[in-house]
């Protein structure tokens, strides 16, 4: 029956995760691909070369959907600035 459901098993997505403190609250800010933890206040910027693995990747500044993980060995694509 519908509501029979228990609360663990909903999934809430609240964003992507803050490099820095891991909270689900880090939001795009109006310049074009930096970002904010809106949870601890840390400013990252999104980088066209992987701070772990040093591969480079195309980045879309401009895009809801930009991918902030590295497409090699997924590591964040966001740097602290």
């Amino acid at each position: 029956m519908p509501g029979d459901g228990d609360a663990a098993d909903v999934h809430v997505d609240l964003g992507p995760l803050c490099p820095h403190c891991s909270e689900p609250w880090l939001r795009p800010t109006n310049l074009p691909g930096r970002y904010r933890c809106v949870y601890c206040l840390h400013r990252f910027e999104l980088a066209s070369v992987c701070p772990n693995c040093g591969e480079h990747s195309t980045i879309v500044r401009m895009s809801s959907t930009a991918i902030l993980k590295c497409n090699s060995c997924g590591d964040s694509m966001l740097q602290a600035i």
